[in-house]
């Protein structure tokens, strides 16, 4: 075959570290949101929808044919946190080194966008760290507890 052909969605979940609510504004968590996703175009993974609350975010990504998930998350991580600091002036801004990166079927695409989407309505009922638990247990990812959460 002389053409390589990918589709591979990925939806990625990271939090500040420590889970701390540095995305309290709006306005500044949307800007964050817009700059990740273009972080992600501009490396060939086209970003289907980025959204999350005051110390998460969730990402639905198309994961390009030349990336891995490792170098994606930590390119998406680094330079947002960078620019955080700089264009948020959030000085103590970080990401936790870890994340959740996990395979999506095109067919589950549509429903998980709107699940991504209504973050916030989602968080008045759920934490993040039993959103995470839960997600891990759809998808029979076993976590230890001692370090997942940093």
């Amino acid at each position: 075959m002389g053409q390589s052909l990918v589709q591979i969605y990925i939806h990625v979940v990271f939090s500040t570290k420590g889970r701390k609510h540095l995305l309290k504004d709006e306005g500044d968590r949307k800007r964050v949101h817009a700059y990740l996703a273009g972080i992600a175009n501009k490396q060939d993974c086209p970003a289907i929808i980025v959204n999350g609350v005051e110390d998460h975010v969730h990402l639905l990504i198309r994961l390009g044919k030349t990336m891995d998930i490792a170098t994606l998350v930590r390119n998406l991580k680094s330079d947002s946190s960078e620019w955080v600091k700089r264009e948020l002036s959030i000085r103590n801004f970080y990401w936790q080194s870890g994340y959740g990166a996990f395979s999506v079927s095109h067919s589950h695409v549509d429903l998980l966008t709107k699940y991504i989407n209504n973050q916030e309505e989602h968080h008045r009922n759920e934490g993040f760290q039993d959103e995470f638990r839960r997600i891990c247990i759809k998808y029979k990812v076993l976590i230890d507890e001692r370090y997942v959460w940093e």
